[in-house]
């Protein structure tokens, strides 16, 4: 009996140490659950890379700008094409129907106005200065006939009407005379040559103004008609430069503009001129709009059907613009700071600019107009977020 009571006195301790211990044992989980609870509620905030507040020794040194319209010169490039001045070049052709029997002029010679550039043999030529010929000796008959009747009219053989008639012939034969001499003189018989009885079927092809021979389309023995173009003669001191403009932008060109052509085939420097002429019309399969300048060409370097460029100064029109100070660039894109609320920090933000443009950059993309961007100290701003990222 004693020993059954003992037994259970000493159980009794141990079944407190156990519940003691399990005791202690949740609370210290407890605890640490606890701690990781308070752990993962409180997570560090996240740093943005793009965001930098400026230090205040650069804030001094800081200058910013709101993003808004202004009006901006774009250069608009054209393709172009050197061209003859049309007001001095000449296409000659024979002016009657024949065979060529000489030629006397080469193209590249430099010609005078007159000059004899080829001979042809025409049996159309020979039949008009017959037809003259008849015309003359009509007209001579004719003549005399009325002298004849004035006298017997004045002697009472014959009457007023007969006078009449025979001055009427006369009339009608001075009219044909003419006409075989107009068709001569249109076949290049000049109206003081004198037909002396003689039939010449031999025409000249004379050049009409002095210039250069750039082109020639007839051999020897060919036979031409007056519609040929046989030769092609210009004056090449000055040229035309004529250019494509796209009907989208057509309306930003006025004649006078200045240009500057540039002729990459010959490796001249760029040739500055004003726009003479814009086109009425539009081409309707290419939708352009012509333009045209003119250039002296006093060293004959301008040579017609050359490639061009034409880089014509606009009429201003409004643009969303940056000062070109303000782009940083990064990761090989253009970026700005832009200001990012009242807190006092600038978030660099990508976007698409064009071309450099009196020290503005036209905005392409990545505003929209009236953010507030940094346009003075941006490189050292940058510089700061890069420090601050590091340190970081």
């Amino acid at each position: 009996m004693n020993i059954s009571v003992s037994t259970r006195w000493r159980a009794v301790p141990l079944a407190l140490l156990c519940a003691l211990g399990a005791a202690g044992l949740s609370a210290c989980l407890s605890e640490s659950q606890a701690d990781t609870t308070v752990a993962v509620a409180k997570p560090a905030a996240p740093v943005d890379p793009l965001v930098v507040r400026p230090s205040a020794a650069l804030v001094p040194r800081m200058k910013e700008a709101q993003v808004a319209l202004t009006p901006v010169t774009e250069p608009l490039q054209v393709a172009a094409r050197i061209d003859f001045d049309e007001q001095t070049v000449a296409r000659i052709g024979a002016a009657v129907t024949g065979r060529i029997t000489e030629l006397h002029a080469l193209p590249g010679q430099s010609v005078r106005a007159g000059q004899v550039l080829a001979q042809l043999h025409s049996a159309e030529l020979a039949a008009a200065q017959l037809a003259l010929l008849k015309a003359n000796a009509q007209r001579e008959m004719a003549a005399k006939a009325v002298e004849r009747a004035r006298m017997l009219l004045a002697s009472d053989v014959i009457g007023s009407a007969e006078l009449q008639r025979r001055e009427n012939e006369l009339s009608v034969a001075e009219i044909e005379r003419r006409a075989a001499a107009d068709t001569l003189r249109v076949m290049g018989v000049p109206p003081q040559a004198k037909v002396d009885g003689v039939i010449n079927s031999s025409s000249s092809i004379v050049s009409t103004t002095s210039g250069v021979l750039v082109e020639r389309r007839v051999n020897r023995g060919q036979v031409v008609q007056p519609a040929d173009v046989l030769f092609t003669v210009a004056d090449l001191s000055n040229v035309w430069v004529v250019a494509q403009v796209p009907e989208a932008e057509s309306a930003r060109v006025r004649a006078g503009q200045a240009v500057r052509v540039s002729i990459p085939s010959n490796g001249m420097e760029p040739l500055e001129g004003r726009i003479d002429w814009v086109g009425d019309t539009v081409n309707p399969e290419t939708r352009t709009v012509t333009v045209r300048t003119e250039l002296p060409n006093p060293k004959r370097l301008l040579k017609p059907e050359m490639l061009a460029t034409m880089a014509i100064e606009p009429l201003p029109v409004p643009r969303l613009v940056v000062p070109s100070a303000a782009v940083v660039r990064e990761d090989n894109a253009d970026h700005v700071f832009v200001r990012q609320g009242p807190a006092g920090t600038y978030r660099l933000t990508r976007v698409q600019l064009g071309d450099e443009v009196g020290g503005l950059r036209v905005v392409q993309g990545g505003l929209q107009g009236g953010e507030s961007i940094v346009v003075e100290g941006s490189f050292h701003l940058n510089n700061e977020r890069k420090q601050t990222g590091v340190e970081g």
